[in-house]
């Protein structure tokens, strides 16, 4: 059965529902819900959980948001939650989210429109990464990119960087701006300032 979602305005009103394929068909706006998995390792060092993406699905095999997923028809985004446990086996609260505010997304592949209104978040998590369990239909394997060193990648000050993984085939791959799937407003350089921000102890953090 095709998924229905609630479809808005520019202004975010709600104008109506449709199936998913029509909504992506028609460039309507909709909303979808991203967790970033953040952390900090022993040594006080701080990183990011990231997926990498199955080959059958949209951008395959790209690093992508550590969980995320569209809101159906009639849910709100607290029920956005599921997606963090159905993705990566974490049972989290709504209120252990700290939000970042809405993200505006639209990208055209060909056919495929999608317009978004991203409802972000962070969620903190310092366990290690062989105890995640991904949902493996969708996600190849999962990796943790230090913070640092990811703001160093995404603004071209190294051309990779070397990353623990799980599922991946080896404990430690390298990865190049090419594996992440690309966004204009460099999405995830904000997010990786931000986290970076949140670790510092700052708490006015809006995307």
């Amino acid at each position: 059965m095709n998924e229905l979602f609630d479809i808005y305005d520019e202004a975010l009103n709600h104008i109506g529902v449709k199936p998913r394929e029509q909504v992506h068909r028609d460039g309507d706006w909709h909303h979808v819900f991203h967790c970033w998995v953040i952390g900090r390792d022993p040594d006080g060092a701080a990183f990011i959980v990231l997926q990498k993406r199955a080959l059958d699905r949209d951008y395959p095999s790209k690093i992508d948001i550590s969980a995320a997923g569209h809101l159906e028809a009639g849910e709100s985004v607290c029920d956005g939650v599921r997606e963090i446990e159905e993705e990566l086996g974490l049972r989290v609260a709504f209120e252990d989210l700290l939000p970042l505010g809405i993200r505006i997304g639209a990208t055209k592949i060909g056919d495929f429109i999608d317009r978004q209104f991203c409802h972000v978040y962070f969620y903190e998590c310092d366990r290690a990464l062989e105890s995640y369990r991904y949902q493996d239909e969708e996600i190849l394997g999962l990796v943790k990119l230090p913070i640092d060193e990811g703001i160093r990648l995404f603004s071209s000050e190294v051309s990779a960087v070397r990353v623990k993984a799980v599922g991946l085939g080896s404990d430690y791959i390298e990865l190049t701006l090419a594996d992440f799937i690309h966004s204009p407003d460099k999405y995830a350089l904000k997010i990786l300032i931000l986290a970076r921000r949140y670790f510092a102890g700052e708490t006015r953090l809006w995307i």
